[in-house]
């Protein structure tokens, strides 16, 4: 087969981006380290973090194992071989995430010492490590397989590899990061009154490894997923149109967006207001104006003169990806107006927190149900505008051109698990106020930019799945989703209610881990003799343990579920019944995702607004109140909500993979 000048752009863009992570970590690396003690705690969280991501690894290699053999059974050798190739790349994104980030939390709190310029410089490219080797394996994966294969087929494994280990990813480390999170809450800030990261909270050290394994590795792991799940989609798409060409654009897409987001985090400096968003959004306009222009100069270079029916104009290419550039921005501007301290969303529910807990999360829930309005309209105008430009061609491409936007979209938010590490190591470590003030600073912000990033990949997960059910309704043969079909009915309910189910058994998972770290953390203070003085040290082996094992040992299901259940349903009652399966769950995760992530935030910063001084500040009866509200908004926005992205990719995904064996095999019950 002749190489695609679009696959030779992938894999160089791939390269360079894997070149220019290597160049931020060696930068990061060479910063200074701090003090003896912040090195002995960053130590700690370092071998805590990789011992728990290690331990989940190896809990997932028999279930990789069951479906590769599933696979090449069903599907074939090459499709199982890009499936685990899919399954490496993901785990090894979100590794190289938490590896950066254990790495950089000490040497943001050292930075902090010289000022909140340095710190951020540090922080940000520590997160724009994990931004571009995702980015950079995603291309080199995708374009590499199409070389070896030649076909479009094998590579619908490599993005169910992708999915699956998101999906347990954001699970085990979601279920680990908030258990620990909402146990030291509950006791050192509410019973005891302590700070958030003090050394005498027994759960401290597990929340800090939770920042890592949650918010590093997991998010890292869904946001690959989510870039090279699109893709594939549109590469099917463009295949099913009978044009060599638009196979191969949505590489070239890609490849421009990551080469943009290269030259765009360049431009993210602190100005002289000090505005740290602003800076952000600076790097974030720098890659779409630079996407756009590569953009351009790409379709009109001849590589899209398409003859005949299925013809696209080139200009309209342009616009599907100014589309994408569109939805990206739209969705960072309206979550960071319901969940930043600036904003009205985030006050109201602050204020609410004065007449108790009870009012604030009213009030919190309130918002995130408010929140689903907008950017479900964004999704529907850009589905709306993609589709009138090229078809649902369009669509799976306006769904690439947003996700080619993930490496500078990761580095934002992967600056802020760093900056909240770099906060605890400084209060564990004894460091001035003013460095602990930096941190918090930062990470006030890192809140807002986890948030704006969860609504990048909602609204990325929403448009890639609908491109990756387009695909699925072509290889299956299903031509119409009709609602006077029993089967239709039957799959549009389960599928709705796959969400909700997924939600409760994540949930109930933090809390049995949170109440057992809760009845631990009280133990040690009641026991331990001097543990409150500060003369004792506390236990922390014993909450890493609780959180580790509830992690590992809830994962499981949750994963079960979202492979059997599309399998289950396709060869009971169908391809129809399927499709409606994956359109319910595709609507009702979408919408949810976008709820309790937006909740969870306002919560989260509403109580840092109060902690800044307002309403009685810290210690007062609104603090507490707001406390209380975060609580219930960290296994939300941080376990459940994202884990929903990584859901419906699955559903998706394995529908794809299986769609010829399940049609041939289906029992048609109704």
């Amino acid at each position: 087969m002749a190489l695609p000048d679009a696959t030779i752009l992938a894999l160089g863009a791939g390269v360079i981006a894997l070149l220019y992570a290597a160049y931020l970590a060696r930068k990061v690396i060479k910063a200074p380290k701090g003090t003896p003690k912040m090195q002995e705690i960053s130590a700690a969280i370092q071998e805590g973090a990789n011992a728990f991501l290690m331990r989940q690894y190896i809990t997932l290699v028999p279930i990789v194992v069951i479906l590769f053999a599933a696979i090449y059974y069903f599907v074939g050798m090459n499709t199982g071989i890009a499936f685990v190739v899919g399954v490496i790349s993901s785990a090894l994104a979100g590794y190289i995430g938490m590896q950066t980030s254990i790495r950089g939390n000490v040497r943001v709190a050292e930075a902090a010492k010289k000022g909140i310029r340095q710190a951020l410089t540090i922080a940000f490219s520590g997160g724009a490590v994990t931004g571009m080797a995702l980015a950079g394996l995603g291309l080199i994966g995708l374009g590499g397989l199409y070389i070896i294969f030649g076909d479009l087929a094998p590579i619908i494994g490599y993005g169910f590899g992708a999915s699956l280990i998101s999906l347990f990813a954001r699970v085990g480390g979601g279920i680990y990061t908030k258990a620990a999170d909402v146990g030291a809450d509950l006791v050192g800030k509410i019973e005891k009154g302590i700070p958030e990261d003090d050394p005498r909270n027994p759960a401290v050290i597990a929340d800090n490894f939770g920042d890592n394994v949650g918010d590093c590795a997991g998010m890292a792991a869904d946001v690959y997923e989510t870039f090279v799940d699109p893709e594939i989609a549109a590469m099917l798409l463009g295949a099913a149109m009978g044009v060599e060409a638009y196979v191969t654009i949505p590489l070239g897409i890609a490849a421009i967006g990551v080469i943009g987001s290269v030259i765009g985090s360049l431009f993210v400096r602190l100005g002289k207001g000090k505005r740290i968003m602003k800076a952000f959004y600076k790097g974030i306009a720098a890659t779409a104006v630079v996407t756009l222009i590569l953009t351009y100069l790409y379709v009109t270079s001849g590589v899209a003169d398409v003859a005949g029916e299925n013809a696209i104009a080139p200009i309209n290419l342009l616009l599907i990806v100014l589309v994408g550039i569109f939805v990206t921005a739209a969705m960072f501007l309206i979550t960071e107006y319901y969940t930043a301290t600036e904003h009205n969303p985030v006050r109201k529910t602050a204020q609410a927190a004065k007449t108790g807990a009870g009012t604030n999360i009213i009030t919190g829930l309130a918002v995130g149900m408010e929140a689903t309005l907008l950017p479900a309209l964004v999704v529907v105008l850009a589905i709306i505008i993609s589709f009138k430009l090229g078809g649902l061609y369009g669509i799976a491409l306006a769904a690439a051109a947003m996700l080619s936007f993930s490496g500078i979209v990761i580095a934002v938010d992967s600056y802020g698990p760093i900056t909240d590490n770099a906060g605890g190591i400084a209060e564990m470590a004894g460091l001035p106020s003013s460095v602990r003030k930096i941190t918090d600073t930062l990470d006030a912000v890192g809140n807002t930019t986890k948030a704006t990033t969860k609504g990048f990949a909602i609204a990325g997960a929403a448009l890639g799945a609908l491109a990756l059910f387009v695909a699925f309704a072509d290889e299956s043969g299903l031509t119409e989703i009709n609602l006077l079909n029993p089967a239709v009915v039957v799959g549009v309910f389960i599928g709705a209610l796959l969400p909700f189910i997924f939600s409760s058994l994540l949930m109930t998972a933090v809390g049995k881990a949170a109440f057992e770290i809760v009845e631990e953390v009280r133990r040690q203070f009641r026991e331990i003799k001097g543990l409150m003085e500060g003369t004792a040290k506390a236990d922390y082996a014993r909450c890493v343990d609780i959180s580790t094992k509830t992690a590992l040992r809830e994962l499981a299901l949750p994963g079960v579920i979202a492979v059997g259940t599309p399998l289950l349903v396709g060869y009971l009652f169908g391809a129809a019944a399927l499709g409606g399966l994956l359109a319910g769950a595709i609507s009702s995760g979408f919408l949810m995702a976008l709820m309790m992530c937006t909740s969870g935030a306002a919560w989260d910063n509403a109580k840092k607004y109060i902690e800044e001084g307002k309403l009685g500040g810290k210690g007062s009866d609104a603090h507490k109140a707001a406390v209380v509200g975060d609580t219930v908004g960290d296994p939300l926005k941080d376990t459940a909500g994202p884990a929903l992205n990584a859901l419906i990719k699955v559903l998706n995904t394995v529908s794809l993979v299986f769609a010829g064996a399940l049609i041939a095999n289906s029992l048609a019950l109704i």
